[in-house]
This record gives C-alpha cells, sequence and structure tokens, in this order.
C-alpha cells in the first residue's frame, strides 16, 4: 500500500497490508494477550499510559512531522494534536481509579452491593485520519485501562501515525498482544468486522459507520459509533463584540481546513448584526495564511483526501445555481497535492448541499434569520446531531436554545472543542455510543453487579 503526501502528491513510503490469516493471528494474539493485560494492576496500567503520554511529548516533533506528511495539515496543528492527545490521557489515567474501580452501593449490613467493571475483552477500533492522536486516544486509552486488549486499524490515510502509537505504546510498557495494529484499507476493516472480538468502535462518515452497524449487530456485541456533523452556529443580536465572534467563530470552521467532525458547517446570524459579522468574518478569512503544510505560520494547507477538492467545488456550483453570492475562495488549486481555497457563501438556504450535506474543507455558508426561534428551527433541521453552539451576551437566552437543540454537545459563546472531562457522544446521523468523561471510561466495561450475605 502506498503512503501518499497529500500536498506534493509524492510517494512517502509503502507498507505492508494485512490479510485474513495475518488479521487471524494478531486477533488470536490479542485474545491471550487480554487475560494477562487484565491481571496488571491497574495502578500499573495507569502508570504504563502516563508513560505513553510523556513518550509523545518527548517525541512531538517527529510525531507531528509524520502526521503532517501524510494527512496534510500544517505542522504547529499537527503539535496540536501531540499535546491534546496527551492533555486527554493525563484525564483518563488521572480519573481511571476511581472510575473503573469496584463501587460499593450497600457496604453494610446482612447483604453488601458492589458493581464491579470487568473488560469486554478484546476491543476493535477502527480510527480516523482527521485527528488520528485524539480521536484514537479517545478509545485505545480507556479500553486498555479498563484491562482490554485492542486490535488498532488506524486510516489507510494515517498509517504512519498509527504505526507511531503503536511503537510508542509499545515502549511505554503495553504488551505486544495487548495492543496490535491491523495495517490497510477497506478490505482489512471488512475483515476485523468478520472477527470473533468483544466491541467494535469506529470513528468516521455515516455510511461507513452504517455499514459497520448492519454488520456487527447480529453479533450482539457492544458497537460505538463516532461520526459527522453539519454542525451549526447561531449568533445572536445582542453580541458584545461582533469583530470578536467573527474571529472566534472563523476559526471554528477552517481550523484543521474543516476537516474535524466538529467543525462549525454553517452559520445563522440574526440581521441586526449580519452585515457586520459577514463583513468581519470575510476580513478574517482574508488574512490565513495557505500554503504547504510544513512552512511555519500556515493555517490552511492540503486537504487529505485526493477526492476532496473536487467535492466542496460541487458544492460550490450547487450554491452558486440556486442563488449564493460567493465572497471569497470557492476554487481548487492548480498545481500539485490538494489545495481548495478558504471559501465563504452567503444568501444560502437549506435547499442548497453546502448547507446540508457534511462538507468536509474550508467552506462556509452563512444565513440572515430574523428570530430566535427561526435560527432553532434551521439549527435542527439536520440529519445530524453532534455539536452546536449559540453566541449571545445573555446566559439565560442561550441556555434556552441550547436546551432545545438536538445535540450531543452544545456550546454558549464557543465552538469547536472537546472537553475530556465531558462525553463525547452523537445524535441521530452523528452516531452513538459515548466517550471519554467517567462515561466513556465505562464504556469499555461490562458492569457485573454482586450481592454478597454474610
Amino acid at each position: 500500500m502506498k503512503i501518499i503526501n497529500p500536498a506534493t502528491h509524492e510517494v512517502i513510503t509503502t507498507v505492508s497490508e494485512d490479510d485474513k490469516l495475518s488479521i487471524d493471528k494478531k486477533v488470536n494474539e490479542a485474545r491471550i494477550g487480554q487475560q494477562k493485560w487484565n491481571q496488571v494492576p491497574l495502578a500499573d496500567r495507569i502508570a504504563i499510559l502516563q508513560k505513553f503520554a510523556s513518550l509523545l511529548q518527548q517525541n512531538i516533533e517527529e510525531c507531528a512531522l509524520v502526521l503532517t506528511s501524510e494527512v496534510g495539515k500544517p505542522l504547529q496543528q499537527s503539535r496540536n494534536e501531540v499535546n491534546g492527545a496527551c492533555a486527554r490521557i493525563e484525564w483518563l489515567t488521572a480519573n481511571a481509579l476511581s472510575d473503573l474501580s469496584d463501587e460499593w452501593m450497600v457496604s453494610e449490613g446482612a447483604t453488601r452491593e458492589k458493581i464491579a467493571y470487568e473488560p469486554l475483552g478484546v476491543v476493535c477500533n477502527i480510527s480516523a485520519w482527521n485527528y488520528p492522536y485524539l480521536v484514537g486516544t479517545n478509545v485505545f486509552v480507556p479500553a486498555l485501562l479498563a484491562g482490554n486488549s485492542v486490535v488498532y486499524k488506524p486510516s489507510e490515510l494515517a498509517t504512519l501515525t498509527g504505526l507511531q502509537i503503536e511503537k510508542y505504546l509499545h515502549q511505554a510498557g503495553v504488551p505486544k498482544d495487548a495492543f496490535t495494529i491491523a495495517i490497510g484499507a477497506r478490505e482489512v476493516g471488512e475483515l476485523l468486522l468478520e472477527a470473533d472480538l468483544d466491541g467494535y468502535f469506529f470513528t468516521g462518515s455515516y455510511a461507513t459507520g452504517k455499514s459497520i452497524y448492519e454488520k456487527v449487530s447480529k453479533k450482539m456485541k457492544p458497537c460505538g459509533l463516532e461520526l459527522g456533523g453539519k454542525d451549526p452556529l447561531y449568533v445572536a443580536d445582542d453580541v458584545a463584540d461582533v469583530n470578536t465572534v467573527a474571529v472566534n467563530t472563523a476559526d471554528g470552521v477552517f481550523y484543521n481546513n474543516g476537516q474535524s467532525c466538529c467543525s462549525v458547517e454553517r452559520i445563522y446570524v440574526h440581521e441586526k448584526v449580519y452585515d457586520a459579522y459577514v463583513a468581519a468574518f470575510v476580513a478574517e478569512v482574508k488574512t490565513y495564511s495557505f500554503g504547504s503544510p510544513t512552512a511555519e505560520g500556515v493555517y490552511c494547507a492540503a486537504l487529505t483526501r485526493e477526492e476532496q477538492p473536487a467535492y466542496l467545488a460541487s458544492q460550490v456550483k450547487d450554491a452558486v445555481s440556486k442563488g449564493a453570492k460567493l465572497l471569497c475562495g470557492g476554487k481548487i488549486v492548480s498545481g500539485e497535492g490538494n489545495f481548495f481555497e478558504p471559501t465563504v457563501l452567503v444568501d444560502v438556504n437549506h435547499t442548497m448541499e453546502v448547507m446540508r450535506e457534511e462538507s468536509f474543507g474550508p467552506i462556509i455558508g452563512i444565513m440572515k434569520v430574523r428570530s430566535d426561534q427561526e435560527a432553532l428551527a434551521l439549527m435542527n433541521d439536520t440529519q445530524y446531531g453532534l455539536t452546536a453552539a449559540v453566541f449571545t451576551s445573555d446566559e439565560n437566552r442561550a441556555l434556552t436554545l441550547m436546551n432545545q437543540l438536538n445535540a450531543g454537545t452544545t456550546y454558549w459563546n464557543c465552538c469547536d472543542r472537546v472537553s475530556a472531562a465531558l462525553p463525547w457522544s452523537g445524535r441521530k446521523h452523528s452516531g452513538f455510543g459515548s466517550t471519554l468523561s467517567h462515561v466513556g471510561l465505562r464504556t469499555f466495561t461490562q458492569p457485573k453487579a454482586y450481592h454478597l450475605r454474610s
């Protein structure tokens, strides 16, 4: 399998893909390894995962450069991702002992009662390319902490980063048969879905997630799906500083070239501040540096998937044909690499694909609304339900709207952020199940009830 640099279309290297024989061998080894790994005291497993984070930090430049070379994100954003993963590991390991230890519900009397959180067994983690350190950490770290072994398949577009993760986990002390990596594209994923595993956790698109769920549901095994979004944001008429809001929300749209499941994908602005907001937003976008991902200071770089620029161009064409106005960008950048200009569209509506279908790129539609009620109706008019944001100076106004938004995560005066202390979960076509927080730590366990009568 060739590993391609999306900024240059050059072949970085080639790697050997797994086949059925090697997958079966790895799954069998993981089955044996899980039993041994689960016997390692939780405190020791915590220390090993903390050492893994330390190794990532010590080797951050190497990790960031490898990540940038195969996914195309700016080098500083790759560093930020590694740092973010280390912060999540810090929270997960700090809370693992309290959240994964036996929980006494009745500790005195004739009959005592407790809950034990036992591992699922061998966990399959089919991961994503856009944030391989972060979305991987959401799954394999709590899975390992809980005593599971993990068969980890990185996206074929982030294979080298997957190998980095494997290397440093093993150096930290995770046994090779407790964490093993499966290399390949869709065919290897299909082999994992056919294998005898105890839980399936996928991060990626709705279409692939739906297919995975249909295939593994017959096994009656746990399945967690972290899928895409069409995440809305509303700017109310009472924001204190329109310019600051425009700067912050533009970052929520274009960070990582918009290739985030929680990137802002559609914006609704109250008519009273619409003109000022759009002017400030476009002015901010036009300041973004654009170019090679390895050049320091670059904010928008290459898209990871070769087919994505053409898809974004089709969304622009559809919107303009239906009456949208293009304020900046809108074109594929000629030459080598997968580049698309940061793009802003106005006069948009919900007949346009850019306001309904996930873009996953540096493009945004901004729509004028007359009231909170109109904004709320439009924000909920989607098959997705990952995140939604409200910008207003009034907390009660924000909470009134947030309480009615059908999304797994809601934001007031912020957007496009994830906290390890809070559950990360989607609704509708954005998936189901939770990672992160105490909920996510226990996602990779099966509770057992103990009734103890002396």
